[in-house]
């Protein structure tokens, strides 16, 4: 997960939800930017890209519900063939 908040609200976001993935603080929107998912000049847009082990970009969701995301990269992973772990 990537986001445009600092590193400390990035950190307190982790911990509430209990992420078990780690979490990219991009307060300046470089890596957004790059990936073409930077809004306004600030923020991200809640886009989801599935890249595979070399790197290559497999599929980008940009049609992300906050509600059902999991389950949603779960289904799509399932789809591009990645073996669950």
């Amino acid at each position: 997960m990537a986001s445009t908040d600092d590193a400390e609200t990035c950190r307190k976001f982790a911990e509430v939800n209990q992420a078990n993935f780690p979490v990219l603080s991009d307060p300046q929107g470089e890596t957004a930017s790059r990936y073409g998912a930077l809004r306004l000049g600030a923020f991200a847009s809640r886009w989801t890209f599935y890249i595979d082990v070399n790197g290559h970009i497999l599929y980008i969701d940009k049609d992300v519900n906050p509600l059902t995301a999991g389950a949603d990269a779960a289904a799509r992973l399932a789809q591009l063939g990645i073996p669950r772990r």
